[in-house]
Order: C-alpha cells, then structure tokens, then sequence
C-alpha cells in the first residue's frame, strides 16, 4: 500500500510536470513574417546594356554570375570599398577613422549594452538561488503549533542561515517573448552599427574627395592670379609707352586683387574641411594637416545590382526589419499578462531560537512554496490596464512596419538619385570640357588682339573671367562626380569582395564587382 501511494505521488509530480512543459510551449507569441513590399524589378536609372533590351533583361544579365545575392550575416565582413578609387592616401584615411572615431565607438558601445539586456533577459530562463543569514523576530500562533487555541501564541526569535531559490516557469511564452524582444533589439543595434560604420566611411571619402576639388581650384586661382600678375604688366607697360589710359591699368590691378581675395576664400573653405576630416579621424585639428594634391579624375563605375538584394545589403533597412521583429516579440509579451504566472521559490537550511544551536544537525529546515501570498496568480481585473498594453504594443508593431516599407523607399530613391546623377553628370562634363576649351582659345585670341591694340582691355577681363568660370565649374564637376560615386555605395549598402569595380563608361556593358553579404537579421516578420 505504500509502496502504491509512493507510485502515485510519482505520477501526479510526473504529470504536473508534463503539464508546466506544455503550457511553457504555449506561446502567444505572433508568427514572424516580414510584410510584403513594393519592389521593382530593376532600377530606373540603370544602364542599359545596349539598346533594344529591356532594363529587367540588362539587370538580369549584368547580375548573373556576377552579383551574390546577400545572405542574412550579422558578422559577415563588409569588404574595402573604398579601395576600387585605388587611391592610398584615402586607404590611410578610413585606417584611422575605423580605429579611432567616436562616434563609431559609441556605437560599438551600443551594441555591447543590447548584448547585455538580451544576456540579463536569458537569465529568467535559469532559476534564482540566493544566501541569507540573520535573525526574524516573530510571533508564532497556537494553530500552527497544533495547539489548543487556550494556550496563545508564543513570541521569540529565530536565527536562520538559508540558501533560497526561486524560478518562474515560463507559462504561455512569457520570458521567451522578452528573450525575443531583446534579442531583436541586440540585432537592430548592431545593425545600426554598421550603418554607422558605412556612413563614416562613406563621409571619410566625400570629405577627402572635396578637400581634393578644393586643392584644384586653388591650383587654378594660383594659375591665374600668376596669368593677371603678367597681364598687370603687359598693361602698365603699354601705359608708359602711351598707348592706352590709366583706366586699363585700374582694371587690371582690380582683377589681380579679385583673383587674390577669391584664393583666399577658397583656402578657408579648405581650412574648413580639413577640420572637418579631423574629426572624422578622432583627431583635434590642431594634430592634423593634409598636404595639398589636385583632384584626380574618378572612373569607378558601379553596378546597382539587383533592388531586391537592396534590402538585404543596406543595414539601416536590416535595423528596421529588425526593430519590427522586437515589436512582434512584445506584443507576444503583452498577450502573455491576460494567462497565469507561476513562481516556484523554496528555502532550505537551519534555523534556531538560538545562535549556538543553529547549525546543528536537527535544526535543519526548509519551505516549499511563496513565503508571502501564492504560487499561482491569474489576473483578474485591473481597470484595462492589460488591455491598453496589448494596444500599445500592436501599435508600436504597425508603427514599425510603416517605417520599415517608407525606409525601402527611401533606399530605392537614394539609389535612383545617384545613378541619375551619375549618367548625366557624364554628358554635364563632356560639355563642359568643350566649354573650358573654347573659354581658353576665346581668351588667348582677345589678349592677342588687345596687344595689336584691335581690342579694348574689356574683353580680355571677361575672356579671362570666363576661363576661370568654366575651370571652376569643371572642378566642381569632377568632384561631384566622385562625391556621387561614394553616395552610391553608401545608398548600396557598400561592401565589395575582392572583385574591382569597372572603369568603363556608366552606359557600357560591364562585369559587376561581387558584394560581401550584409547581415539582414531574420527572415520572418509578425503575423499578428
């Protein structure tokens, strides 16, 4: 008979177990499933590899073999990119910024405090054990003594060394909702770290590649304020010689000091910029000075790729799908506050009216069981707050969505502008060359004719003006063109293998560079 109640006690432990483990399993947690976007099948503005064949087809074939389509890795290497300008000095420069810029650094830090939650998240996974030693004042009653109620309660002191332990089970996915949640925060914030990382280095190139246009035009203000030095001469000396009036030699000398006050202006511009890049490198400007080179021509063309493979390569649009699955975890956890809560604690260790017998073998004691109020709590009424919760958190969840779908856009628009910009930028310094070509014959034919005294000194300011304008205005071209081409990367997501970009013209036919995969957390979103 014993034996058979023994079996029994077994069983009904066995079964109240089982029962604990399926209602564990019970989660009321949304299914994760990324909502559905618009997305095209081939940008706009790509080139077309020749005519006649459609810019689905072009794509297609300009990404077949060539393109990878990126795979959800949150610790995949980006790759260099900034190494197809093919340019040292700037490979020096992202060196520095990646090693010692703070706000990557903070970002960094970011990414260790979302480790952190999702560390202190797990832990409810894991029972509580904890240690105490002390004494309780405390007044017993008779019933709890199994004494007549004629006898009264007696009053004293008890000395208590315990070892405690507590653990709530995790009833209808409760804490595996939070350990979602936080995990999905941690993704999204090392998500934002790397766009944080793109964006310096995309910042790193632009400001390199406008310090550089800087340098051209103070090479061209040098030129010419050397050209009107020796103009300034021509005139005074024809002056003496009494071939023109004073009126030219003031004109020239207005010119010359112009020319000084707008290379002047442009050196604070520089000035300017090289702080700027300082601060990128974490350096104060004062420890940093750049030497002055012009600005090369830039012919990196590069691929768009596929708009699909977009949303997985920019990781602003991963910390976005990202921020949508911590939002479908918590409205899981929002749901969970309308179940039961179970809270299992238990004590053990000695206890003793007094301090010398306390550790001795018969005080030993233990408890099973809340020492204040009960294991199971199921909720009941609490004016709506749980309601308002749960409303809270669905909301927050189609905030989210709506923010993820107009951050797609947002890329696809980043990508379109660049590449628009690009291929007219092409044909806007073709025509600017033949500008600066005729601007430079029409200024040399007007100072010929103003030393044959044909023409009055007017023309030659304005053709000198005009070569100026045009040179400045090509300058400006060229580094539009470069800055354009590192927004491009950027609005791609950056990040290329070993494959080089092309060199060749933007609406030419030409291999594609491979792109390291960009880590897009999750391949599910919430269907609530």
């Amino acid at each position: 008979m014993k034996r058979f109640e023994s079996l029994s006690g077994w069983g009904r432990a066995a079964a109240s177990g089982l029962l604990l483990a399926l209602l564990a399993a019970c989660s009321v947690e949304p299914t994760y499933k990324r909502p559905e976007v618009d997305t095209p099948t081939a940008f706009k503005e790509a080139p077309v590899a020749a005519s006649g064949v459609s810019a689905t087809s072009a794509a297609s074939a300009q990404d077949a073999g060539s393109w990878k389509t990126a795979q959800p890795a949150d610790d995949a290497h980006r790759g260099e990119w900034w190494k197809i300008f093919g340019d040292p000095q700037l490979d020096a420069l992202e060196e520095q910024a990646a090693a010692a810029n703070q706000d990557l650094k903070a970002a960094a830090a970011r990414v260790q405090q979302a480790r952190a939650v999702t560390r202190a998240a797990k832990s409810d996974w894991f029972p509580k054990v904890d240690a105490g030693f002390g004494p309780t004042r405390e007044r017993a009653s008779a019933a709890s003594q199994l004494q007549p109620d004629s006898v009264g309660g007696t009053t004293g002191t008890i000395w208590r060394a315990q070892v405690g332990a507590s653990y709530e089970a995790d009833l209808f996915g409760r804490v595996g909702s939070n350990v979602n949640a936080s995990r999905a925060d941690e993704q999204q914030s090392e998500a934002l770290f790397r766009s944080v990382q793109l964006s310096l280095q995309a910042d790193v190139a632009q400001n390199y590649f406008q310090l550089r246009e800087l340098d051209t035009d103070q090479d061209l203000y040098r030129r010419t304020v050397a050209l009107r030095e020796d103009t300034l001469k021509l005139v005074e000396r024809r002056f003496k010689e009494g071939d023109i009036s004073e009126l030219d030699v003031s004109r020239a000398r207005n010119e010359l000091a112009s020319a000084r006050a707008d290379a002047v202006g442009i050196a604070r511009q520089r000035a300017a910029s090289e702080h700027s890049l300082a601060i990128l490198l974490g350096k104060p400007p004062a420890d940093f000075s750049f030497g002055e080179a012009p600005l090369a021509p830039v012919t990196v063309r590069v691929p768009p790729g596929l708009p699909s493979a977009l949303l997985e390569r920019r990781p602003d649009v991963s910390a976005a799908e990202r921020a949508m699955a911590a939002a479908n975890a918590r409205v899981g956890l929002a749901k969970s506050a309308f179940f039961p809560k179970l809270d299992i604690t238990g004590a053990f260790g000695y206890e003793s009216a007094t301090l010398g017998d306390l550790f001795m073998w018969s005080s030993r004691a233990f408890i099973l069981g809340p020492l204040a109020g009960t294991a199971l709590t199921v909720p009941l009424f609490d004016g709506g707050r749980r309601k308002a919760n749960l409303a809270q958190a669905r909301a927050r969840y189609d905030e989210d969505v709506a923010q993820y779908r107009q951050q797609v856009l947002v890329a696809f628009r980043e990508v379109e502008d660049n590449l628009a910009d690009l291929r007219l930028l092409e044909d806007q310094m073709r025509e600017q060359n033949n500008a600066v070509q005729a601007s430079q014959r029409a200024a040399r034919l007007s100072r010929t004719q103003y030393t044959e005294g044909a023409v009055s000194y007017l023309d030659v300011i304005d053709g000198e003006r005009q070569v100026l304008s045009t040179q400045l205005q090509a300058s400006h071209l060229q580094g539009t063109q470069a800055v354009a081409t590192v927004n491009l990367i950027r609005a791609l997501g950056g990040g290329w293998g070993g494959a080089p970009a092309t060199d060749t013209a933007v609406g030419s036919a030409a291999p594609a560079a491979t792109p390291v995969p960009v880590a897009v957390s999750g391949e599910q979103v919430a269907k609530r």
